[in-house]
């Protein structure tokens, strides 16, 4: 998922859609030539330097494809993900939109809005990492293609850590909590955090639950719809544990993630150690701040003493590209030529993606991504983001409940018993 990440650029309402609509576009205009087709994109790379890529990238295809206009919609994370719970209730869609998998796919394939493109994309199916294809195919069949796939892990300050006498990052999570307080003890905010936005808080709710409760026991969640274990409770009790240590930047809670005085940034000018976040972090610290250059450091998540969960497994999620269920064979055609060799292995190169191609790994230039990239290709196991996992409804209420827990109005209890009973509604 790209999880993307800076202003809201053009909101484009569903009733004023433009694009394909509700048929497919004739095959041929007068004189046989193609016929003229719009396609609807939406997107949501707001940072650089996708931001500007993805828009040659449009250019590119329409020269290729002289009868084809792309309209692109370009919306920051929240935006978009408002605007997906009306697509699917509308029962309308883009032509191409992007897509984190899980959840929201299957409600979106469950209403009819995407279109099964197994067919169609058949002969590039094996150009794909496995990882990153599996959130875009359900009961054997593909309803899109990937574009990105990471983790979320700590970006960090090296001088920050050494001004706290802090000299490797953290494996464990009880010396996490140690460094955050030698971070504390030597005048420094250990950690930054957009509380206002929430998806970033339950970073450590969902890892904690991994590390303690195990990969399985999330899994078993989703089917049998109970949060209220002892250790979904005791992750809970560790995110409490983090947050009764005020770790966190002044005004966090009314904090965003990507604006000049958000996480990303607070991050960016020195004024906080680190920051949870995914793959994308580095760009959108350089376009909200001033950027750490060589100070920039990536540790993953720690191993929680007598947890049930592995060391190695990875917490994070990708973007890729769906096609409506109504668009032209135009909108399939794009999706490939976004996803070819050449293409997204530029993508790469520019520090925007990591690879989803078999082969791209030389393509990572950045030394801390090359470390992320490493990490995934050795993790043990691998779990989507809890908002995109679940059902829309129960992400959301994993977001808002995490949200209280660090804000210290909700027990870890009241977490699990909350996420529960939206999960069983849902259910």
């Amino acid at each position: 998922m790209k999880r993307s990440l800076v202003s809201a650029a053009a909101v484009l309402l569903l009733a004023g859609c433009s694009g394909s609509g509700g048929e497919p576009a004739p095959q041929q205009g007068a004189g046989g030539s193609p016929a003229k087709v719009t396609l609807e994109w939406w997107h949501l790379s707001t940072a650089e330097p996708l931001k500007s890529l993805w828009a040659r990238r449009a250019e590119q295809f329409e020269a290729k494809y002289p009868h084809v206009t792309i309209e692109a919609t370009v919306l920051e994370n929240e935006a978009y993900k408002a605007k997906l719970t009306t697509l699917t209730q509308s029962g309308k869609a883009p032509d191409v939109f992007a897509s984190w998998g899980g959840g929201v796919l299957q409600q979106q394939i469950d209403a009819g809005l995407v279109k099964d493109i197994s067919g169609d994309v058949s002969a590039v199916l094996p150009t794909f990492t496995p990882a990153a294809l599996s959130a875009y195919q359900v009961d054997g069949k593909t309803y899109g293609l990937p574009t990105d796939i990471g983790l979320v892990g700590f970006w960090y300050n090296k001088k920050l850590f050494e001004q706290a006498g802090i000299t490797q990052p953290p494996a464990t999570w009880s010396a996490f909590l140690d460094d955050v307080k030698k971070l504390k003890a030597a005048g420094v905010t250990p950690i930054a955090l957009a509380g206002k936005e929430k998806w970033p808080g339950h970073y450590y709710w969902a890892y904690l639950a991994m590390r303690i409760a195990g990969l399985d026991a999330l899994k078993q969640a989703a089917v049998d719809h109970d949060f209220t274990k002892p250790d979904f409770v005791a992750a809970g009790q560790q995110v409490k544990a983090l947050a009764d240590l005020q770790p966190f930047q002044k005004g966090f809670l009314g904090a965003a993630y990507s604006t000049p005085d958000g996480q990303s940034a607070t991050v960016s000018n020195g004024k906080a150690a680190m920051e949870l976040m995914g793959q994308w972090a580095p760009s959108v610290q350089t376009s909200s701040g001033k950027g750490l250059g060589e100070d920039l450091g990536f540790f993953p998540f720690p191993a929680v003493e007598g947890g049930k969960g592995q060391a190695g497994d990875a917490f994070g999620g990708g973007g890729g590209l769906t096609v409506g269920a109504d668009a032209p064979k135009e909108a399939v055609d794009f999706v490939t030529f976004m996803t070819e060799m050449g293409n997204h292995s530029e993508a790469v190169g520019s520090g925007g993606v990591l690879p989803v191609l078999k082969g791209e790994e030389s393509a990572v230039k950045d030394p801390n991504l090359k470390q992320v990239a490493t990490l995934l290709a050795s993790a043990v196991g691998y779990q989507l983001y809890l908002d995109q996992a679940y059902p829309p409804a129960v992400g959301q209420q994993v977001n808002d409940s995490v949200a209280e827990l660090i804000a210290g109005t909700k027990t870890p209890e009241e977490v699990g018993a909350d996420i529960t009973e939206v999960a069983k509604s849902e259910g």
